[in-house]
């Protein structure tokens, strides 16, 4: 959506395992998803896709701010992203299975929070610059309340935060696939 290109959407029913499907494994060796496919050449890995893409069209990744977006980009990969999916599962989807687990993944989603928070006080984006980075980890900040985190405590994060939920390619990709759902505070401000 920010790259403003053609694109065709093929939902995979993750729900009746069509990722283990022979044709999806040859796309996605690791039976994940998103993959594209682009000119024949199949990209597996959300990391790998926005790098491609960046490096291809030539945006959201500013060559002045190259290993700043690829340090923020790779925090998200390796931080962000499973860490709070993890803290989803513990607190939003099967909740009330540890209390060990649930306050382990609070802590974790906690930490994640206090590092965008202290990078976000002396810059608008992640990279100074809009990018993959701030792409990569807006929609796992936009599911704060599964992770039982109060956003409203991470001012930095909130700004940044608001600042992206409005933009159109953002309102337009956010239910691009799934359940509908409303962005948090988007009809707040």
């Amino acid at each position: 959506e920010e790259l403003a290109v053609p694109y065709n959407l093929h939902p995979i029913d993750i729900y009746n395992n069509k990722q283990f499907s022979d044709k999806f494994s040859q796309i996605s060796p690791s039976n994940k998803i998103p993959t594209i496919v682009d000119n024949k050449k199949s990209i597996f890995e959300s990391g790998a896709i926005m790098l491609y893409l960046a490096n291809k069209y030539n945006k959201l990744i500013p060559k002045h701010r190259y290993w700043e977006t690829l340090e923020w980009l790779t925090f998200q990969l390796s931080q962000v992203g499973p860490l709070l999916g993890q803290a989803h599962q513990f607190l939003y989807y099967h909740p009330n299975q540890s209390l060990f687990v649930e306050n382990r993944y609070k802590d974790y989603a906690k930490r994640i929070y206090k590092t965008l928070n202290e990078r976000l006080k002396n810059h608008q984006y992640l990279a100074d610059e809009y990018s993959i980075a701030d792409i990569a980890t807006w929609p796992w900040i936009a599911r704060f309340e599964r992770q039982k985190i109060k956003i409203e405590d991470f001012p930095n994060v909130l700004q940044w935060y608001k600042t992206i939920m409005k933009r159109s390619a953002v309102i337009k990709g956010y239910n691009v696939i799934g359940e509908k759902e409303e962005i948090p505070f988007l009809n707040n401000d």
